[in-house]
């Protein structure tokens, strides 16, 4: 094989962007996720109709729509519950869930944490933008305490989840932090969760300046964790508790093993169980 041949099979990040134009506010923080997902796909050199995305409902469950490859747009909070039916029943795909925080974390907060547990081989791209932006601005579990709008005068009062927290705590294999303004260090982000074996999960810290105008200044606040990644649990789960919620990077890459179970040949087959239900 030539250069120039070798040059042009290599996929290109709009080899995996479909003809269907975003319809997100402008300034979201969601279409520099879009581009990060891109170059992370391209650099795994996959073909589209090896990857599935799947989402949840929200502004960022979107994301399936926009992408050129296998992708399914399941119910509220139902995301992960797809996505690791689809691994276990083919697991030569690559299999990446995405949504937001009130899709992840509220309704589909159980799912979120059993898939941790669990630990199939995929990865969950979360967009946190700590707001239901799709639904006009109501409070996410995310949520600062204080913040006040006419949703919440005064705020909710109420302790935010900490996902990275609860990820690693249930088991997550790879936890990571990215900022959508940061394109390259996100998609380095995703391609490397995608890579890393057993479930991965990355946060993605990603404005809505459309009811938290306030969150453009998150470019200002964001930083790199000043500590390399650990395989130490206990370690990472002191660097994410004591952090100021705008580290960014991995922070913390696991060795469990996958969920893996062999399939073995029916030793009843349908027929027979039915004989046993007969009057």
């Amino acid at each position: 094989m030539t250069t120039a041949t070798a040059t042009a099979a290599a996929p290109k990040a709009s080899d995996f962007k479909s003809d269907i134009k975003p319809v997100w506010c402008p300034g979201c923080g969601d279409y520099h996720v879009l581009l990060s997902f891109g170059k992370a796909l391209a650099e795994l050199a996959l073909k589209p109709e090896e990857i599935a995305v799947i989402s949840g409902i929200g502004c960022s469950s979107r994301i399936p729509a926009y992408t050129n490859c296998y992708g399914f747009h399941g119910v509220h909070g139902r995301g992960l519950a797809l996505a690791t039916g689809l691994k276990v029943a083919r697991p030569e795909l690559t299999v990446i869930a995405t949504g937001g925080d009130g899709d992840g974390f509220s309704i589909g907060g159980n799912h979120f944490l059993h898939a941790c547990r669990r630990n199939v081989d995929i990865t969950y791209v979360v967009m946190d933008n700590r707001i239901y932006g799709m639904t006009k601005g109501q409070p996410s579990p995310t949520t600062e305490p204080d913040f006040d709008s006419a949703l919440s005068p005064g705020g909710t009062g109420l302790r935010p989840f900490h996902p990275l927290v609860i990820a690693l705590a249930s088991g997550a294999n790879f936890v990571a932090r990215g900022f959508s303004g940061d394109v390259n260090g996100t998609a380095r982000l995703i391609f490397e969760a995608i890579r890393h074996p057993g479930f991965s999960f990355v946060e993605i810290l990603s404005p809505c300046v459309t009811f938290r105008p306030d969150e453009r200044n998150w470019k200002n606040m964001v930083h790199g964790a000043p500590v390399d990644p650990t395989d130490d649990p206990a370690r990472a789960a002191r660097r994410i508790m004591t952090d100021d919620g705008f580290n960014t990077g991995i922070l913390y890459r696991g060795n469990r093993r996958p969920y893996w179970r062999e399939t073995v040949e029916a030793v009843v087959e349908p027929q027979d169980l039915e004989k046993e239900f007969e009057l």
